[in-house]
């Protein structure tokens, strides 16, 4: 007589998968990591792809600007075709048409996509590497407590709660009056009103981080704190923060179009940016009002590209996320 094998018997305290819908191979990612599974997510998130071709297309034109534009930008050679009471509009040799300088708006749209993009992502960098370095504090500290952590972590965050209930609007304003008429003065306005988003949000990861079981089991094998930290919680921790300063990013070039439009940014009006643009054209607006409607419009689409490539990759790297 033959005996049928019995089948596989699961061990004590495993959940029993069998029958559950949506569990094959195909539809998991078991076994794969986070970061290729967040790759998998956007390329079939249509909101990944919309917010990458906007960004592509905004990275291209700044970077191709000189080889889109045969015109210098701010040029002011065909000033004497411009009157008060009209603005050439689209004709041979300038697609767009003039603006109220006699410049070339087409070569004025370009280079302030060019502007735009260094200023915006500059000011990023600067907010997410001061912040961070204070959340790194903050949260490493308080990950591994005793008295001392806890009064680094107090002391770190009263400044950062300081700086925050600031709005950051009127933070860049005040420190880019302060510092002047620059785009240096742009960037490190924009970048300080960002710090304490980015020290609160990682600090907030590291602790969540530091009540996990890995992170029970390591103290409990014996490792060193700081190891713990700087190998473990931090790399874990840093996800969220790579998704809000591609959030961020469509922020400060709003911020530093903000900055523009009352004066405190390039001390050239004619200079080639979106929000000097802006500026420029609310004389012309009833004449012309492709001033201010194009430039306007470049800022929506650009912040609206980041936006979307954020909150897609925020959702990517979700767990909780079932797409």
């Amino acid at each position: 007589m033959t005996t049928m094998p019995s089948p596989p018997v699961a061990p004590r305290g495993a959940p029993d998968t069998s029958g559950l819908p949506g569990l094959t191979g195909a539809d998991t990612d078991v076994g794969i990591g986070l970061w290729r599974t967040a790759r998998r997510r956007l390329r079939r998130s249509p909101t990944a792809v919309a917010g990458a071709v906007i960004v592509l297309a905004f990275v291209v034109v700044a970077v191709t600007a000189p080889w889109l534009s045969s015109y210098r930008p701010g040029s002011t050679q065909w000033a004497d075709q411009v009157t008060p009471s009209s603005v050439p509009g689209p004709g041979t040799g300038h697609p767009l048409g003039l603006d109220r300088f006699g410049s070339d708006l087409l070569t004025q749209l370009v280079y302030g996509a060019r502007q735009s993009l260094v200023l915006g992502l500059v000011s990023t960098l600067i907010g997410l590497a001061a912040g961070a370095a204070l959340g790194i504090v903050a949260g490493g500290f308080a990950t591994i407590g005793g008295r001392l952590g806890g009064w680094v972590d107090n002391t770190v965050m009263r400044v950062v709660d300081i700086m925050l209930a600031i709005p950051g609007l009127l933070l860049a304003v005040s420190i880019a009056a302060l510092l002047g008429q620059n785009p240096l003065a742009v960037m490190l306005a924009v970048g300080a009103a960002q710090v304490p988003i980015f020290a609160r949000l990682l600090r907030g990861s590291m602790l969540a981080q530091g009540r996990t079981d890995y992170v029970l089991a390591a103290n409990a094998l014996g490792l060193r704190k700081r190891r713990i930290v700087t190998g473990h919680v931090l790399p874990n921790s840093i996800g969220p923060t790579i998704v809000q300063a591609t959030l961020t990013l469509a922020t400060a070039i709003i911020e530093v179009a903000s900055l523009s439009f009352l004066g405190l940014g390039q001390s050239d009006p004619a200079a080639a940016e979106w929000g000097r643009m802006l500026v420029a054209a609310q004389d012309r607006f009833d004449v012309a009002p492709r001033l201010a409607l194009l430039p306007g419009l470049a800022i929506a689409v650009t912040a609206l590209g980041f936006t979307l490539l954020g909150e897609a990759l925020r959702e990517a790297l979700d767990p909780r996320s079932s797409r």
